[in-house]
């Protein structure tokens, strides 16, 4: 008993805690290169001995990848080549620094998963060339290249112009080596036949109807030549291009009016940056009413309703097969305006009895019309019902606030449909008539109470009467 107790007890269970950590501890040294050191966000490589010869790479079941943040990486004379797989499994890093080191070639590649780096600093290494592709699809804050020994070429005059372009005030002492030797610093540096490329889009009106097609054209220049690409954003119409050498054509076919207000551009990239030219594209369609539900009760009572359309829709109200007349107790509300789309509702001010029915909203414009209905149903009638109704559930819309309709003017005067504010005055004379009821009903109630009473002390006051003995 005493060597059981004395192999499982609390001590026991403390030495085997301590030995899990150790073995954590282990397992994660295996994790880390040579060298560095690992933590679940960092990892940091500054000792010069024995150093690191490739980039550091953790193993893939050995820790989450994703949590890296920051690689450091200093004094490693051995490390050359940054691959193109090197840092992929880093998608979450947002810091990079490998300074005082032997970095001679970068892949194009390198980066091309990192997209949330920010800042990269390639201080004092062997840096000759850099191309701008490494790091084109990057929103990089900082980009720190002081102490390579650039070679005076086309291939970095990308850096000149990202050094004169960009809004921060300080800047780099940069400098290249010549066909001398010499050392000239990057900012005086000149290149023939080096210089930004540009674009010019030649687009005709890009107004079109829905359905339709238009082609664009463009054409590029500059030395080096400049590629030709289009960037049309996450455009739904089908579309193709073709290009030759420094001209281009994009075919837009069966527009969609998904497509109305987004950006269409022509781009020119060479060694030294890029140029591009857009346009916006514009498509008019028929209106389409997406969305009209049963009235909801907020501030107000409301028919909520969405409706597309390009040019502005003209929306009319009908009030069981009548155009409704609309004033500042009934009116069409515009909440929400988003390009060609509007969220509104048609607002009703305490609504009873007298506007129950059917509302019907037509939306048109020159290349058509739609048109929905729904019934509404407010309050019961007086005396019949309580005014609950199955059919009609509520429907949770968000209000927006009460902005002037953009649409157009949709009041029409033209027939007398019931308001809710001559259906309230009804309600109100309703209200006088039980009032009048019921104290007349208390006063004649409280008349025969009187009289009953008088009736029957009279007759008390007779029955009073008997002989009287005188002893």
């Amino acid at each position: 008993m005493s060597s059981w107790t004395r192999w499982h007890g609390p001590a026991t269970a403390r030495l085997w805690g301590f030995c899990w950590l150790v073995m954590g501890f282990w397992r994660s040294a295996l994790a880390c290169p040579t060298s560095c050191k690992c933590s679940a966000s960092r990892i940091w490589c500054s000792d010069p001995s024995p150093g690191i010869m490739a980039f550091p790479r953790l193993e893939a079941n050995s820790a989450d990848l994703e949590n890296i943040t920051e690689i450091y990486i200093a004094n490693q004379k051995r490390l050359e080549i940054i691959n193109e797989d090197d840092v992929e499994a880093y998608v979450g890093l947002k810091n990079l620094t490998i300074v005082d080191s032997g970095l001679k070639f970068v892949a194009h590649k390198a980066f091309l998963k990192n997209t949330n780096l920010q800042h990269i600093n390639f201080t004092r290494n062997k840096l000759t060339s850099l191309s701008r592709k490494h790091f084109r699809h990057l929103d990089l804050s900082e980009l720190i290249l002081v102490g390579n020994p650039f070679t005076c070429s086309c291939d970095i005059m990308w850096i000149k112009t990202l050094q004169e372009t960009k809004s921060s005030p300080e800047t780099q002492d940069l400098y290249c080596l010549n066909e001398s030797s010499k050392n000239i610093p990057l900012a005086n540096l000149q290149i023939p036949n080096c210089g930004l490329p540009s674009a010019n889009l030649a687009a005709p009106n890009l107004t079109v109807e829905e359905g339709k097609s238009v082609t664009l054209s463009c054409s590029v220049a500059g030395d080096p030549v400049p590629n030709l690409y289009w960037d049309v954003g996450n455009l739904v119409s089908k579309h193709m291009n073709e290009t030759s050498h420094t001209q281009g054509s994009l075919r837009i076919t069966n527009i969609s009016s998904d497509d109305s207000g987004k950006q269409i551009s022509c781009v020119a990239e060479n060694l030294v940056g890029e140029d591009q030219d857009s346009v916006n594209l514009t498509v008019h369609f028929a209106p389409t009413i997406t969305f009209l539900e049963s009235p909801t009760s907020d501030h107000h009572w409301c028919i909520p309703f969405t409706v597309k359309g390009n040019p502005k829709p003209a929306l009319q109200w009908f009030y069981n097969g009548a155009i409704l007349n609309e004033s500042k107790y009934i009116c069409t509300k515009i909440h929400v305006t988003n390009h060609t789309e509007y969220h509104g509702c048609l607002q009703l001010d305490n609504p009873t009895h007298m506007n129950n029915g059917d509302y019907k909203l037509v939306a048109k414009n020159e290349y058509g019309k739609d048109e929905k209905q729904i019934s509404a149903h407010f309050m019961g009638w007086p005396g019949i019902d309580d005014g609950t109704n199955p059919n009609y559930p509520d429907v949770i819309y968000e209000d927006y606030g009460t902005a002037a309709n953009d649409i157009g003017d949709t009041t029409n005067r033209s027939n007398n449909i019931p308001s809710t504010d001559v259906a309230d005055n009804t309600g109100r004379e309703h209200l006088s008539v039980y009032a009048v009821v019921v104290i007349a009903s208390v006063v004649g109630f409280c008349l025969l109470v009187m009289l009953f009473l008088l009736k029957l002390a009279r007759h008390s006051k007779f029955g009073m009467k008997g002989r009287i003995q005188i002893s």
